[in-house]
């Protein structure tokens, strides 16, 4: 049996032919990857939800300013989705904080939410709900039915460029144009 090549800290990109609703054209952020399975989030399918509205649901009192209300919290994925999770720069000092790669750490504790309202939060930060999980063995199973490219993660792709961007970039950072990714790619 060959090693497992964990992809965490990689982005998986779908492909076109993805047609599952919530994967459609998505960009996912793999947290963990093991012989166990798979976790991620998405980083390109906004909710319907803002910032003021997730932090005046989690905190009564939650104060914010109003360049940060606005702020787009992301549909993370379709497990968990009552459960949120902030992907960020490594600043700040968080009740439950896990380092991913240099740079990118994952929190999931309430508190940053707050100091993200108040712009006491680290330079860049995505917010989510939910999350995408695989069994063992899923994720790998998927790649050879060539639902997903992966690549590296970047910063750059993931805390800097625009929402609606993302999907596009991953792929150009591939090398690959866009209109030559079709259904039967990689089918000897």
């Amino acid at each position: 049996m060959t090693e497992l090549k964990s992809l965490q800290n990689h982005f998986l990109i779908a492909m076109p032919s993805l047609e599952d609703p919530y994967f459609s054209r998505s960009i996912t952020y793999i947290c963990e990857h093991n012989g166990e399975g798979a976790m991620g989030i998405v980083i390109n399918q906004p909710s319907n939800m803002t910032l003021k509205e997730l932090l005046e649901q989690t905190d009564k009192d939650a104060q914010f300013s109003d360049d940060t209300a606005e702020q787009i919290i992301l549909a993370g994925g379709p497990v968990g989705q009552e459960r949120g999770f902030v992907l960020h720069t490594d600043q700040g000092e968080w009740s439950s904080s896990l380092t991913l790669a240099p740079g990118i750490v994952v929190t999931t504790s309430k508190d940053i939410l707050s100091a993200i309202g108040h712009k006491d939060g680290p330079d860049s930060a995505l917010i989510a709900l939910g999350y995408a999980g695989w069994e063992a063995g899923q994720l790998e199973h998927e790649m050879q039915e060539n639902a997903w490219l992966t690549i590296e993660a970047d910063t750059d792709i993931l805390f800097q460029t625009p929402i609606h961007k993302k999907w596009q970039a991953a792929v150009q950072k591939l090398g690959i144009d866009v209109w030559q990714l079709t259904p039967g790619v990689g089918h000897a």
